[in-house]
């Protein structure tokens, strides 16, 4: 199809045409967004609102933090359906985030671990307490969540990290958690849990093979500082 037709078409049909001709890689974020929209409203195209939804950089990125469609709801335009779909699609993407990692079947060094835990932690409000249960190998046995906390801290006590490590027979474990500020330094609360755990680790015979700590797009390993 010519570029004249293409200008022809109304605003909705363009993405579609465009990554049907070109490929989804030639599209903006804005027209990726469009064709989730799917059609928009007698005020606004589907592609005036994507582009609404992606003017600036803090916008874009707290839809990424957005797990509910209630949380959509202040965005013209957008009805519980259309919110539906762009949640789904942002669902998919960090579960093939974090499969990208484990399709390797094991964790070789702390860079596997951070990737395949990234798109589950980089863009999340809350502090999250995650443990990774390995076997002999490294290979991941199952992904636990511990906690859950505030914008700054998630209590967790040592107890309830190697309980399901205990019950699932793990060789050892990796953890980790977010910083929802983006920036992976450790606070000294992070420095004191991952002594405890690496303590309780070795008695328990289940070692702690590292302690991740995700920011955004950053993470900052307790290992490959040489605090662990």
């Amino acid at each position: 199809m010519s570029d004249f037709k293409i200008k022809e078409m109304s605003e909705e049909d363009r993405p579609r045409e465009r990554l049907c001709t070109k490929g989804a890689e030639a599209l903006s974020n804005a027209e990726l967004l469009a064709i989730l929209i799917g059609s928009g409203t007698k005020e606004h195209s589907a592609l005036r609102i994507a582009e609404e939804m992606t003017r600036n950089e803090g916008l874009y990125r707290q839809v990424a933090r957005w797990h509910r469609v209630q949380e959509f709801k202040h965005i013209k335009g957008l009805g519980n359906a259309r919110a539906a779909r762009i949640l789904a699609a942002m669902e998919l993407g960090r579960r093939i985030a974090c499969a990208s990692a484990i399709d390797s079947e094991h964790i070789t060094s702390p860079g596997d671990g951070a990737q395949y835990l990234m798109g589950r932690l980089r863009n999340e409000t809350h502090e999250k307490f995650i443990v990774l249960l390995l076997n002999t190998k490294n290979r991941i046995i199952k992904t636990e969540q511990i906690a859950e906390g505030s914008l700054t801290s998630a209590v967790v006590h040592p107890r309830e990290v190697f309980a399901p490590a205990v019950t699932a027979h793990a060789a050892c474990i990796l953890v980790a958690h977010n910083h929802p500020s983006g920036d992976p330094y450790p606070s000294a609360e992070d420095r004191h849990l991952t002594q405890a755990l690496e303590e309780a680790g070795n008695v328990l015979g289940i070692p702690l093979l590292d302690h991740l700590v995700i920011g955004d797009g950053r993470y900052y390993s307790f290992k490959e500082h040489g605090d662990l």
